[in-house]
């Protein structure tokens, strides 16, 4: 018997997404990915000075600003010809850098990993033998004592007999599916808490080099902020000193406390490398950080995130790396509420593209959208025509290809600890494992920019602004520039066209919109709707509590909202949650 299954919307952050599914016993056969929300921000910067545009479409996210706005003024000045110095260059770098990880960090801790561990078990532990467990996984965090452990679990305990859950209200505790035994739980709840003090700390160096955070401030040819060791109102020995020490934090944290984590998630949750695969193409221009003004291939940039080449990888086919060309990305409509001017069953390139509404879908809210041609506001992105995974598996996988050391040291260690092949982390499993092995080649990374940074300030570089662009009159008449940048969900790309100092047209291809879009003119499914319908043997279990499809598309990193709401064949009301 078919059963529909709704869960909308589904996360633990900001946003809005929706995934209907129909299922057959405890299988998922088929899986809509809905985009529920339109924002227009493509069209609001339409006709307005691009020197001013990053501060607009870095509000396309509330939780990864700074990447939006270093793609928007890495594209204008990719089109209006400035060469921002290389201090500015590495100052962004550092930003991203930090952006990422912490993404990465909140990603797994705070909205993935309750997916996997019990809150409520981790109140029967023995914090004595938690400890002994942390140890045995390899786990060097200062914060594992038995003293801390304790704190956690008579806190858990306290939280259970007030009956009052707080953030940890809403989640399927009783799902027989947990797997971790107590000592586990207790660790992993007190790393979450861990995690908490720590993104809010190390996220400082996006507000010492952009004055605040989130939203902080750029520039068209190069960063805001001024360097100066000798004055108080720059940036000095004391901020960067206060750098230096977030940068060493990141790399503690992310090497002794969340990659042995996932390692140990792993080993426990091994079938989950064998859930969730989506579309075996992945795409991306390099490591996590790359900033490409214009064709990656033929950019002016260089710097230790660029170590990989731009590359794509077809059908799971590892021995072959292709190269990358721009000009080979088409976005779709055919099941999105826009329509092209020339017609809604062709693509067009980004460069040409266009926004314009057209909703036919039913009055909100809705009961079932999967019956219609047209069901989300996500566009559906193809390169060369197939979908793409893009993110962390994917560049995890094209620097494995392309023998990239620090990455196949990781990959390889975990493919003889976990016993799995590299093919398998295209799966639920594998996207959470890519985001901590990525986190910890990007802390290194971070390290080696803070320290080239740090190199020119002492020889007396400390340029960061290109002026001589910044004047319209400067400009060429009518001008077309585009960016690509390596972002924490995967690869980001910003195109725009100039005309007589304002901008013409505006276009952004985001790393969701890659991962979350619809079925395209032939029918082929998104990522998302891929990963949970692709072999038709995705377990759900209970339809009112859909763990298993959750921990698949939460391994994206979706950015939505934080309710769950599961309808009948009908469509009427079974049961609601608010997930934690």
């Amino acid at each position: 018997m078919v059963e529909k299954v709704v869960i909308d919307p589904l996360t633990r952050i900001e946003g809005h997404l929706r995934i209907e599914m129909e299922t057959e016993g405890e299988q998922i056969k088929k899986a809509w990915s809905v985009s529920t929300q339109f924002r227009g921000i493509e069209t609001i910067v339409q006709n307005r000075d691009p020197r001013d545009v990053w501060a607009f479409v870095q509000r396309i996210c509330g939780v990864c600003t700074s990447v939006h706005a270093i793609a928007s003024i890495t594209a204008v000045e990719d089109a209006i010809g400035s060469n921002p110095p290389e201090n500015a260059r590495l100052i962004r770098s550092l930003v991203l850098g930090s952006q990422e990880i912490q993404d990465h960090v909140i990603h797994f801790y705070h909205l993935h990993a309750l997916d996997f561990v019990n809150v409520p078990n981790a109140a029967k532990a023995d914090p004595a033998k938690a400890l002994e467990f942390a140890h045995s996984i390899g786990s060097k965090w200062r914060g594992n004592n038995l003293k801390r452990f304790t704190e956690v679990r008579d806190t858990v305990k306290k939280i259970l007999e007030s009956g009052q859950l707080s953030v940890f209200t809403g989640g399927y505790w009783d799902h027989p599916d947990y797997r971790l035994p107590p000592e586990a739980d207790l660790m992993c709840v007190a790393h979450y808490l861990d995690a908490l003090e720590f993104q809010r700390s190390m996220i400082r160096i996006n507000t010492v080099f952009g004055g605040k955070n989130p939203h902080p401030n750029f520039l068209v040819g190069g960063m805001a902020c001024s360097i100066d060791p000798q004055s108080s109102e720059s940036i000095n020995q004391v901020q960067m000193d206060q750098v230096k020490t977030w940068v060493e934090e990141i790399n503690e944290f992310v090497k002794d406390c969340y990659y042995p984590d996932i390692l140990a998630l792993g080993g426990v949750y091994k079938d989950y490398f064998d859930i969730g695969a989506t579309h075996p193409n992945y795409l991306a221009v390099g490591l996590a950080g790359s900033m490409f003004a214009g064709d990656p291939n033929k950019s002016r940039l260089s710097s230790p995130h660029t170590a990989i080449k731009p590359g794509v990888i077809f059908d799971d086919d590892l021995t072959k790396v292709h190269p990358f060309d721009p000009h080979k990305i088409e976005e779709f409509i055919t099941s999105a509420w826009y329509e092209y001017s020339v017609g809604d069953k062709k693509g067009l390139t980004p460069d040409k593209g266009e926004t314009t509404v057209k909703y036919t879908g039913p009055q909100p809210p809705f009961k079932w959208l999967g019956d219609r041609d047209k069901y989300t506001w996500s566009k559906a992105p193809r390169y060369d025509g197939k979908p793409m995974q893009v993110g962390p598996v994917a560049r995890m996988l094209l620097a494995y290809a392309q023998g990239y050391e620090p990455v196949k040291k990781l990959l390889d260690g975990a493919i003889a600890t976990l016993g799995i092949t590299p093919k398998q982390i295209n799966s639920t499993m594998g996207r959470t494992f890519a985001r901590a092995a990525e986190a910890v080649v990007s802390a290194d990374l971070m390290r080696e920019d803070y320290n080239a940074l740090v190199k020119n300030i002492k020889e007396g570089n400390i340029d960061v602004f290109d002026a001589s662009k910044w004047e319209p009159s400067r400009w060429p008449a009518e001008a077309q520039g585009y960016a690509f940048i390596e972002v924490a969900r995967g690869d980001l790309s910003h195109w725009v066209s100039i005309k007589n100092g304002k901008v013409d047209r505006y276009q952004a291809v985001v790393p969701t919109t890659w991962l979350a879009g619809g079925r395209d003119a032939q029918g082929v499914t998104g990522p998302y709707e891929e990963s949970l319908m692709g072999t038709g043997t995705h377990p759900l279990v209970d339809p009112k509590a859909p763990l298993e499809p959750m921990r698949t598309i939460h391994s994206y990193d979706p950015c939505m909202s934080c309710g769950v709401h599961i309808l009948d064949p009908d469509g009427n009301l079974l049961g609601e949650a608010v997930t934690s």
